[in-house]
């Protein structure tokens, strides 16, 4: 039964990191969330997984950074926030027919907006 417990948060870690990965691209896939997800589901199942996972040069120290509470980097805050309004734009703008998701789609951009920015920032300094 351990072994098959350990199988699936494996999985699901895995699931959560791919998906965290195309959170970097996709604006709705929140990326942070779903790394720390991932991070949670390799800890309790896979050292291996859990410290190449932490000590990724790409997104290892994102995860540090948050677990700590040091913050998010400015350019990734900049980066975020911009990608997230260029493609919401467009749809709200282009896509989307119904006022009523578009205000939907504008109210959930205004919520991922705040929840970036209220973040601490993350100095160069701090790193």
């Amino acid at each position: 039964m351990k072994q098959l417990t350990k199988l699936l948060l494996i999985i699901a870690g895995s699931i959560s990191l791919a998906l965290g990965l195309l959170g970097i691209i996709l604006p709705l896939l929140p990326t942070t969330p779903l790394l720390l997800l991932a991070a949670a589901c390799y800890v309790r199942s896979s050292n291996r997984l859990y410290e190449w996972l932490i000590t990724n040069r790409y997104f290892g120290s994102y995860i540090e950074n948050y677990r700590l509470g040091k913050g998010i980097p400015l350019k990734a805050k900049v980066i975020g926030v911009s990608v997230l309004w260029l493609s919401m734009g467009y749809t709200i703008l282009f896509v989307i027919p119904l006022i009523i998701v578009k205000l939907l789609l504008a109210c959930i951009a205004m919520f991922f907006s705040w929840f970036i920015l209220k973040q601490k920032t993350l100095h160069k300094t701090q790193r």
